[in-house]
């Protein structure tokens, strides 16, 4: 037969040395569990007589109800030890700053129309806008677009619905040079502006997409020529990539709104899938420009004989694309927020030309 004291005793020591939840856990399925001990025992009482049971019963009761007790104690203050202990290591420190939060930042396009306006404010240039929403006259007619010019057809153009009274048909601004109408229709010259803003247009591939952003420039005044468009050009090029200089070329092209027209290219290297600029034997197409053309000065009240002028216009987001990087324009508008994380600049971190742009 067990000698029920001394089990009892081991037991009990076994239970005030445990030193973890889980080292009593185990002791307790020693003792309680289905092979455990004093399970044995209670197992055990029906192999013995009636008066052996009689006998043997309240002990091995006791015995068993001891233990538990004395387990369920212990566990209670191993629990209570553990959780002393986590909340000790786990307590929060509010005399610790918080961690850092990242609170968004500068879209890749509104940075680089920042940079740009920074660099033709410190030219002379000042900045004009105008309403999205344009009439024919001043998205067309006055920039000399012929009536059955393509430009005008659904095809290209955002056409809103008829007017019921009037009929018109106004459209989504193809560009920003409707606010170089506005402004020689109601500021006399010389005019020095730059129009940056939202265009509309149906293209939509890597290079294109339906909204995108432009910025363009005018310069009236007497005795002006191309020799002042070239330089402005040049200068703007060479500090928005941050080159010492540019290799640039003017070739001829047709503008409805300017005459002569021209579109100016920059020298690129794309060998080994990667374009460098103003290096190796190719050519990239940058921006177009001219001499804004007598007809735009008459429908805008100006008399072509007393001033000249010269006009450019570039895309903002697809500058952005050669300056930072981005190989396709159309996640630029995406609203995704990984991107922005990526390609997103500092909201305290403003273009100045003489601290630098980026």
């Amino acid at each position: 037969m067990t000698d029920l004291a001394q089990l009892e005793l081991d037991l009990i020591n076994a239970i005030g040395t445990a030193q973890s939840v889980a080292a009593i856990e185990e002791v307790r399925v020693a003792a309680l569990g289905k092979t455990g001990t004093v399970s044995a025992l209670l197992k055990g009482m029906g192999a013995l007589s009636p008066d052996e049971r009689r006998e043997q019963g309240p002990i091995i009761n006791g015995l068993r109800d001891r233990v538990s007790a004395a387990i369920a104690a212990k566990k209670a203050e191993l629990e209570a030890a553990e959780l002393d202990a986590r909340l000790l290591a786990e307590r929060i420190d509010l005399t610790l700053p918080s961690r850092p939060r990242r609170k968004g930042g500068v879209h890749p396009t509104m940075q680089v129309m920042d940079e740009m306006i920074a660099l033709f404010a410190e030219m002379g240039f000042a900045v004009a806008e105008g309403p999205d929403i344009e009439d024919d006259f001043h998205n067309f007619t006055a920039l000399n677009f012929p009536p059955k010019h393509p430009a005008r057809e659904m095809h290209d153009t955002f056409f809103l619905k008829p007017d019921p009274e009037t009929g018109e048909r106004k459209v989504l601004r193809t560009h920003t040079s409707p606010v170089q109408v506005r402004t020689m229709m109601t500021q006399k010259p010389p005019i020095r502006i730059v129009a940056p803003g939202r265009t509309f247009r149906k293209d939509s591939d890597a290079t294109h997409t339906p909204m995108f952003h432009q910025i363009e420039g005018l310069v009236i005044d007497r005795d002006i020529h191309m020799g002042h468009l070239k330089t402005t050009l040049e200068t703007f090029i060479a500090r928005f990539f941050e080159l010492d200089d540019v290799n640039a070329r003017f070739r001829p092209h047709h503008f409805p709104f300017t005459e002569p027209s021209a579109e100016m290219d920059i020298r690129c290297d794309r060998s080994g899938g990667k374009l460098t600029l103003n290096e190796g034997e190719d050519w990239l197409e940058i921006l177009g420009c001219g001499m804004v053309h007598p007809n735009v000065l008459r429908n805008c009240g100006i008399d072509p004989d007393e001033y000249q002028g010269f006009a450019f216009g570039m895309g903002v987001d697809r500058l952005a694309m050669l300056k930072y990087g981005i190989s396709d324009l159309r996640p630029m508008f995406e609203a995704d927020t990984r991107w922005l994380a990526h390609y997103g600049f500092s909201a305290f971190a403003a273009p100045n030309p003489a601290s630098g742009l980026s």
